[in-house]
């Protein structure tokens, strides 16, 4: 039996043995969409199978630089995890359907894992969403895309560099080049042949705009299957460049010289019986697509923090950079934030262009399905289609991005239907990090006197996110 077919701990153990394994890497998804993990030898793992297993409870205590939280006061009622809990062991569990073969390590197989209580795990978030959707009869279908820069660098080089004067791994501005994937058609095919062998593999692969930029468009998929390929994605493609002695940086937004980075979502409805409920034929929308369109307006802002979660992200989020600015919409409209795309039944969809690649998938995923289920509940009307540039509209400040990272874990903070959607506990836990995120970088007093890109935030970002 395949890994990608085990669906049972029985079938899980006569897989392993068949393959002779001593030892499974595991991984849980943290807040910040960094995969925490280990080695397990495969008697624990087989009975962890069964049983779950204990997990630090640390990964969700401290930031993506194990940098342990310190809240103040005001929010110790809030408090997850800390010193005032000792740190214990939280009870995870396998995901049994989740293992692949990692090209790079022969006969040591990989699964995702995930806390059996849902409170702040990301992957427990967006199966909450996705358990409210399946109660009003419908299901969703994702796919992502990633832009992402290569570097001719290695984690040491660019720390000896103190992150300035990088080798970008290609020059000049070469989108969409067959020049340059054909030059370097070694890489390129390494990266789509690891992507089939670990089951995510790519509906398309090429140059974008910039020195050295690559785009990534994951194959649609169950929503809770494109995020796990998401998560694996974003992993896999640093250790596949690392290991050829180069970088892939997934910032939101690493150079102010050039576009930002996006981790752009596209989502559709289907009832549960398969039929799609975006459209009924060539080129409607439906009511439940109209109403999932005014649920992404209305609440994105509000959980602006889920989809741009650094500090980073919102330098991003600027004029004439191939980024939103607002939550407007438009049909086949890249200006606007969310991009109606018409189609037949398995490819009509919007695509939210908010996101940036340095979002955790699951929780970015969570806050689309999230708005949109909210907007079918509620029944809200879009606005009116932008047409042209939506950069230089007016708009409303409810359709406003946020300015920055204090504004947006503030609003999440305050919004009852986030709460509503995602609990008092992970809206607590999660608007402290953000809060926690933007302090420790208005502590460095390089990085308050600049808009520009700060070396702060290539110190935290660069390789890490």
């Amino acid at each position: 039996m395949e890994l990608r077919e085990i669906n049972t701990p029985e079938d899980l153990k006569e897989t392993l043995t068949q393959l002779g394994t001593q030892y499974i890497k595991v991984a849980v998804t943290d807040i910040d969409g960094v995969l925490r993990g280990k080695y397990m030898h495969v008697d624990k793992f087989l009975k962890a199978s069964n049983e779950g297993f204990g997990f630090c409870d640390v990964i969700f205590g401290w930031d993506s630089k194990d940098e342990l939280y310190e809240f103040n006061s005001a929010d110790s009622s809030d408090l997850f995890t800390g010193w005032n809990t000792g740190f214990p062991d939280l009870q995870a569990k396998i995901v049994l359907n989740s293992g692949r073969n990692v090209p790079f390590e022969e006969n040591t197989p990989f699964f995702l894992s995930e806390l059996e209580s849902a409170d702040v795990c990301p992957r427990g978030i967006l199966k909450k969403i996705l358990s409210r959707l399946e109660g009003h009869g419908l299901k969703a279908k994702s796919a992502f895309e990633y832009e992402f820069f290569l570097f001719d660098e290695t984690p040491k080089s660019i720390r000896d560099k103190d992150f300035k004067n990088l080798e970008n791994f290609t020059p000049g501005m070469f989108g969409y080049s067959i020049l340059r994937s054909s030059v370097h058609s070694d890489l390129y095919q390494e990266i789509l042949s690891m992507c089939l062998s670990m089951d995510m593999h790519l509906e398309g692969l090429h140059t974008e705009t910039g020195p050295g930029v690559i785009e990534a468009a994951i194959t649609v998929d169950d929503a809770l299957l494109s995020a796990d390929k998401a998560i694996l994605f974003k992993t896999f493609m640093k250790v596949l460049a690392q290991r050829n002695n180069l970088m892939a940086n997934f910032m939101a937004k690493w150079s102010e010289n050039f576009p930002g980075q996006s981790g752009h979502i596209h989502a559709s409805l289907q009832y549960l019986n398969g039929e799609s409920a975006f459209t009924e034929s060539q080129g409607e929308i439906t009511e439940t697509m109209t109403y999932f369109l005014g649920g992404l307006q209305r609440y994105m802002r509000e959980f602006s923090s889920l989809i741009a979660p650094t500090v980073n992200s919102y330098k991003r989020l600027c004029p004439g950079a191939w980024a939103p600015i607002n939550m407007t919409w438009g049909e086949e409209n890249r200006t606007t934030g969310l991009r109606v795309i018409k189609g037949g039944p398995s490819s009509q969809r919007i695509e939210n262009r908010l996101p940036g690649a340095d979002s955790n998938p699951y929780l970015a995923l969570a806050a689309t399905l999230g708005a949109g289920c909210l907007g079918i509940e509620k029944k809200i009307q879009p606005t009116e289609e932008t047409i042209g540039t939506a950069y230089s509209l007016k708009v409303p400040k409810e359709l406003e991005v946020p300015r920055n990272l204090e504004e947006s874990s503030e609003l999440f903070r305050m919004s009852e239907s986030a709460r509503s959607l995602f609990g008092d506990a992970f809206v607590n836990h999660f608007s402290n990090t953000r809060k926690w995120e933007h302090d420790q970088f208005l502590k460095n007093s390089s990085a308050m006197k600049t808009d520009n890109i700060s070396q702060w935030e290539l110190e935290r970002y660069f390789e890490i996110i």
